[in-house]
C-alpha cells in the first residue's frame, strides 16, 4: 500500500516565495525587470566579446562563458517563478522537476568553477605577467572551460541520479519557488541520508575549493600590488578585487549555508532567501560588477554605440542599462 501511494505523487506544488495574494503582483513586476536586464546585460556582454578581436583574449572568454552560465542560471528558474506569481496552479510534474534540478545544478556547480578559473587567470596576469602568455594559452583556457562545464555536468548527474532513489508519499508541497533537492529530501518517505551523505561530500568539496583557489588567487593579488607601492594601483586593485569578492562572496556565502551544512535546520523561507542571492540576484549583479570595473569593456561599449542603430541597438541598450547604474 505504502508503493501505491507513492507512485500516486508525481505532481507537485511550489509555493513560491509569498502567500500573500496583495504582494504577487509587485513582486512579479520586480523580478520581470530584474529577469529582463540579466538576460539583456548578460547577452549583450557575450554579444560584445564575441564581436570585438580586442576582447579574444582568456580573460574575457571566462567572462563570456559566465555571462553564458548566467543567462543559462537565470533562465532555469526566474520564468517558472514569474509563471506561479500569476498562475493559480503551482503545479510541477515529478518528471519537469527533475529537469529544473537538472539544469539548476549544472549552471550553479559550473559557475564555481569558472569563478575559480576567472581567479587564477587574475593572479597570473597580475602576479606573473611575462609568463603570462605562456602560462595562459588558447590550450589551456579551452582546457579550463571544458573542465568547467564537464564538471558541471558530472555533478548534476550524480545527484538527479540519486533523486531517483527518493518517493514521495507523504506531501506534495515543495516549500520553494524551484525544483531543489534540500526541499525534496524534506518530504521523501525513502531514508536520505545516501543524498545528504552526497550533497555533503561532493557540493562541499567542490565549494571549499573552489572557493579556496579564489581567495587564495585573490590575496596573492593584493600582496604583489601592495608591493609595488603605487597609490593609483592599489586603489584600482582595492576597487576591482572588492568588486570581485563582493561578487563571489554574496554567491558562495549562501550556497556553502544550504549544501555543505545539509543537515541544518534553517527555516524554509531563509532556505529560499538564500537561494535568491545565487539564482536570481548574481546573475543580474555579475555583467555590472565585471563590466563597470572593465575599461576595455566599457571602451568596446562606447565604441559598438557610435555605429548603426539599427545594427546595434542590443549594445545601445546595454550600454545605458550599465551607465544608469554607474551614474
Amino acid at each position: 500500500m505504502a508503493e501505491d501511494n507513492c507512485s500516486l505523487l508525481r505532481e507537485f506544488i511550489l509555493t513560491g516565495l509569498v502567500h500573500q495574494p496583495e504582494w504577487q503582483i509587485p513582486l512579479f513586476l520586480l523580478f520581470f525587470m530584474i529577469y529582463l536586464i540579466t538576460i539583456m546585460g548578460n547577452t549583450g556582454l557575450i554579444a560584445l566579446i564575441y564581436n570585438d578581436p580586442q576582447l579574444h583574449i582568456p580573460m574575457y572568454s571566462f567572462l563570456g562563458n559566465l555571462a553564458f552560465v548566467d543567462t543559462w542560471l537565470s533562465s532555469t528558474v526566474t520564468p517558472k517563478m514569474l509563471v506561479n506569481f500569476l498562475g493559480k496552479s503551482k503545479m510541477i510534474s515529478l518528471s519537469e522537476c527533475k529537469v529544473q534540478f537538472f539544469s539548476f545544478a549544472i549552471s550553479v556547480t559550473t559557475e564555481c568553477f569558472l569563478l575559480a578559473t576567472m581567479a587564477y587567470d587574475r593572479y597570473v596576469a597580475i602576479c606573473k605577467p611575462l609568463l603570462y602568455s605562456v602560462i595562459m594559452t588558447n590550450r589551456l583556457c579551452m582546457q579550463l572551460l571544458v573542465s568547467s562545464f564537464v564538471g558541471g555536468l558530472l555533478h548534476a548527474v550524480i545527484h538527479t541520479g540519486l533523486l531517483f532513489r527518493l518517493t514521495f508519499c507523504n506531501s506534495n508541497i515543495i516549500l520553494h519557488f524551484y525544483c531543489d533537492v534540500m526541499p525534496l529530501i524534506k518530504i521523501s518517505c525513502t531514508d536520505p541520508s545516501v543524498n545528504v551523505l552526497m550533497i555533503f561530500i561532493f557540493s562541499g568539496s567542490i565549494q571549499v575549493y573552489t572557493i579556496l583557489i579564489v581567495l587564495v588567487s585573490y590575496t596573492l593579488v593584493l600582496f604583489t600590488i601592495l608591493k609595488r607601492k603605487s597609490l593609483q594601483g592599489i586603489r584600482k586593485a582595492f576597487s576591482t578585487c572588492g568588486a570581485h569578492l563582493l561578487s563571489v562572496s554574496l554567491y558562495y556565502g549562501p550556497l556553502l549555508f544550504m549544501y555543505v551544512r545539509p543537515g541544518s535546520t534553517q527555516a524554509d523561507d531563509q532556505d529560499m532567501t538564500d537561494s535568491l542571492f545565487y539564482t536570481v540576484i548574481i546573475p543580474f549583479l555579475n555583467p555590472i560588477i565585471y563590466s563597470l570595473r572593465n575599461k576595455k569593456v566599457i571602451d568596446s561599449l562606447k565604441k559598438e554605440g557610435k555605429r548603426d542603430v539599427k545594427e546595434r541597438w542590443l549594445y545601445l541598450i546595454v550600454l545605458s542599462v550599465l551607465f544608469s547604474f554607474k551614474y
